[in-house]
This record gives C-alpha cells, sequence and structure tokens, in this order.
C-alpha cells in the first residue's frame, strides 16, 4: 500500500472520528434543549463547549450544524446559537389525549377536516373486535400547539360510541373524554406500536413539512376499563416537534 493510501485512509479516520464525536455532542445539546436547560434560549458560547465537551472547536461546530439541520436552533450574529424551536414531551406512563399530555404548554386546538363512516376492512374490523361488515365512524383531525401543526389524527372509533361522538365539540375537547363521558366509564389500556414514515404529499401539505420528511407515526388501540376495543388510532406527528419519553422497568 502506497503512502497516499495510508495518508488517505488516516484522513477518512480522523473525520469519521470527528463525526461520530460531533453526534455524541448534539446528542447531549439536544437533550438540554428539549429540557428547557438554556433558559434564556441562547447556547453556551463555542469557547464554553469545547471545554465542558473537552472537543475541537470543529467538532463542537459540527455538532451544532447538526441541530440546525434539525431546526432546533439559529446562528444569530453577535449573539451565538440560539434555540428557535420548541419539541414537546409526550410521556409513555399514562393513557392521556393530547391535550391533557401539553397541559400548560400552549393551546392545543383540533381541526376536523373530515368525519364519517364506512365499512372498513378486515384488519380494523379484527382489531376493534367487531364483526364483518360492522361500520365504524371515522374522524381525522389536524391538532395544533400554538398554532403550529403538530400531528394528523385519523381515527376509527365503533359505531355505537362514535355516531353520538359527532355530536359534541371535536374542536376544542379530546376525544379521550369525550369518549368516557359517552360510554359512562373510564378508558383502560391501549396498546402502542410507534415507527418512522416518510411524510405522504398529503401528510406533508397538511403539516407545513417537506414531502418525504420522516415523521413519527403511533398506532394506538384503546380500550375502555371493561376491555372493550373502542377507538383505533393512526397519528403522525412532526418529528421536529415532539419527543417520547417513559420509564422501563425490568421486573
Amino acid at each position: 500500500m502506497t503512502s497516499e493510501n495510508l495518508a488517505a485512509i488516516e484522513l477518512g479516520d480522523v473525520r469519521r472520528r470527528r463525526a461520530d464525536r460531533a453526534r455524541q455532542v448534539a446528542d447531549v445539546l439536544r437533550r438540554q434543549v428539549v429540557n428547557g436547560v438554556f433558559g434564556d434560549g441562547v447556547l453556551p458560547a463555542e469557547s464554553c463547549l469545547v471545554r465542558e465537551f473537552a472537543a475541537s472547536r470543529n467538532t463542537v461546530r459540527d455538532a451544532l450544524d447538526l441541530l440546525r439541520g434539525e431546526g432546533l436552533i439559529e446562528r444569530c450574529p453577535g449573539v451565538g446559537s440560539v434555540v428557535v424551536a420548541e419539541k414537546y414531551t409526550h410521556g409513555f406512563e399514562r393513557l392521556l389525549g393530547l391535550g391533557e399530555t401539553l397541559k400548560g404548554h400552549g393551546e392545543v386546538t383540533n381541526e376536523v377536516r373530515t368525519t364519517g363512516s364506512f365499512t372498513p376492512p378486515q384488519e380494523i374490523s379484527d382489531r376493534l373486535a367487531l364483526p364483518p361488515g360492522e361500520p365504524v365512524v371515522y374522524i381525522e383531525r389536524l391538532r395544533r400547539i400554538g398554532g403550529v401543526p403538530f400531528s394528523l389524527d385519523l381515527t376509527y372509533i365503533v359505531r355505537d360510541l362514535g355516531e353520538p361522538l359527532l355530536e359534541e365539540d371535536l374542536v376544542h375537547n379530546d376525544v379521550f373524554v369525550l369518549l368516557e363521558r359517552l360510554a359512562g366509564q373510564p378508558l383502560g389500556t391501549a396498546e402502542m406500536t410507534m415507527e418512522a414514515v416518510n411524510a405522504d404529499p398529503h401528510s406533508a401539505a397538511v403539516l407545513e413539512t417537506p414531502r418525504g420528511t420522516a415523521l413519527l407515526m403511533a398506532e394506538r388501540l384503546t380500550r375502555l376499563a371493561d376491555g372493550r376495543p373502542v377507538d383505533l388510532e393512526y397519528i403522525r406527528f412532526r418529528g421536529d416537534r415532539i419527543t417520547m419519553t417513559g420509564t422501563l422497568r425490568r421486573t
């Protein structure tokens, strides 16, 4: 192997190590931004970050570039790196509607885009424990926080609860709260699956995000306290607006 090849390999190793280190720094800074550690919205100066992380200035700048690429921070001349977007924490510990979860973080508004009833595919019937051919009610809503699109929710509800639900105020209330009142009993449990999906043209337009952007999609099947499944949701969250948290115990 020639000296030129060796030098190219060594340079590639240096760049890889720098990129790895930049991701490590960005991961810590991202969590601090989400948790509101920087109360005034201004990140520490690059020189301070260099000392804190024992990293080179170029590594710190690469880390800040990663966060800028995510839309979390921006560079302001004479000020430094400032937080320009807020992520909201959605926990796994309790079964709550969005308005309940984000209470105190800003006004949650619901734009009801479409409602109706139809005979669902067999998969949805099976999930809701319905006989084949039994209609369900569907509701599509755009959820906003502080006027900014947050999630696009498509909900399938069993007909005996869904039809009276359509007569309720869906703009200012969580569906969960309304379902409990209509059912005369509390909700019990929910089974949820999370995955990343690319924004299709419709979702991208509604959520005001570029087509193909990674969204966080939740599929959630919710049951009443007596175990009956009543609500199946497909929720597309803007990935730049949410962070999911939970406490896991190994027992």
